[in-house]
């Protein structure tokens, strides 16, 4: 009986404890690639990257160089100097989906920027995840209008059809996206 209340006290300070975790340093930033010394981590991982000042940078491991580890911020890098903390995420690199999203604006990291305030998403997909089956989708039968004549021209398109549209970030491009979006949120079934 005594030893089984000391197993039961000894499981409750188990509990208490907190786990050690592996630390790195930044050794420098060049450009937008942060080099660390550590942590042990693997391509994909996101890690928590602390400046002076105490603010947390996200950011993903992208490559290593030697004993070194390549960092990608995912925000802005101001803060961040030599001897700033970086430890791995214990969090997958995500972002939230649904339906919550739709006529949002976002920014890269899933994030808006609209103004309308955050976005309550209830689920949450991995960044790094496997494509689906190309064979296993419906077959495009319907069409669909980008509501921009030039476009609707020179490429057809048909609705669950993946297609990239490419050009130089600015005026031009954001005005496709802006004619494309409302064209569909106003004429949506």
């Amino acid at each position: 009986m005594i030893m089984l209340a000391t197993f039961h006290r000894c499981l409750n300070d188990l509990d208490m404890i907190q786990p050690y975790r592996f630390m790195g340093r930044v050794d420098k930033v060049i450009g937008l690639v942060i080099e660390s010394f550590g942590p042990n981590a693997s391509i994909g991982n996101l890690c928590n990257v602390t400046t002076g000042s105490g603010k947390v940078v996200q950011a993903e491991v992208v490559g290593f160089k030697g004993k070194k580890v390549l960092l990608m911020p995912l925000e802005e890098t101001v803060g961040i100097e030599p001897g700033s903390y970086v430890q791995v995420s214990d969090q997958p690199y995500a972002v939230g989906v649904g339906r919550e999203l739709l006529g949002r604006i976002l920014d890269g990291n899933g994030q808006p920027i609209d103004g309308k305030g955050p976005v309550r998403t209830y689920a949450q997909q991995p960044v790094h995840n496997l494509p689906p089956d190309p064979l296993s989708r419906d077959r495009v039968t319907k069409p669909l209008s980008s509501g921009i004549r030039t476009i609707d021209g020179l490429l057809s398109c048909g609705r669950g059809q993946r297609v990239g549209i490419f050009a130089d970030g600015g005026i031009i491009m954001t005005a496709q996206r802006v004619c494309f979006a409302d064209y569909h949120w106003n004429n949506s079934e």
